[in-house]
C-alpha cells in the first residue's frame, strides 16, 4: 500500500498557512497543501520532514512536526498522514514543484472549485483548530 504524506505548516504567528498552486494533475490549478510520497523504507515523520526541506526548504530545525491524523483508502491502495507544524522563525520558502504561497486563514478551504482534495483540506484544518492549544504548543508567539 502506498504511503502518503500531507503537510500543514503555519507560519510563526499562526495567522498564514503555506500553501502550493499544483502545476500538475492530479488538481493541475487548484491550492494544496505540500507534501509527497513516503518510500517503502520511511518511517512517516521522516518522510514527512524530507518532503518538507524538499519542497519548501523547510528544515527540521526550522518546525517541529505533529502527527495529526491518517487516512486509509481501501481501493485506492493508499494511505496519508497528516503532519502539522508551526514555524519557530520567519523562512523564506522556495520550491520546483509547485507554486508556493501563504494563504490567509480566513479562505474557505472547502472550496472544491479552488482547493484540492474533496474538501479534506478544510476537513484538516478543522482538527487543527480543535487541538490548536495542545499541538502547538511547543512554539510561543512573541
Amino acid at each position: 500500500m502506498q504511503g502518503y504524506n500531507v503537510l500543514i505548516i503555519y507560519n510563526k504567528t499562526m495567522n498564514q498557512l503555506l500553501m502550493c498552486k499544483r502545476l500538475n494533475n492530479p488538481y493541475k490549478g487548484l491550492s494544496n497543501l505540500v507534501g509527497g510520497k513516503i518510500e517503502n523504507d520511511e518511517v512517516g515523520i521522516e518522510a514527512a520532514y524530507r518532503e518538507l526541506i524538499e519542497e519548501t526548504g523547510i528544515s527540521k530545525e526550522d518546525i517541529t512536526l505533529h502527527h495529526l491524523m491518517d487516512f486509509k483508502y481501501y481501493f485506492h491502495k493508499c494511505y496519508v498522514e497528516v503532519y502539522v507544524g508551526r514555524l519557530k522563525q520567519d523562512v523564506i520558502v522556495s520550491g520546483d514543484e509547485n507554486d508556493l504561497y501563504w494563504s490567509d486563514l480566513n479562505q474557505n478551504f472547502f472550496d472544491m472549485s479552488l482547493y484540492a482534495g474533496e474538501g479534506n483540506i478544510g476537513h484538516m484544518i478543522e482538527q487543527v483548530n480543535m487541538s490548536k492549544d495542545k499541538l502547538l504548543s511547543d512554539v510561543l508567539v512573541d
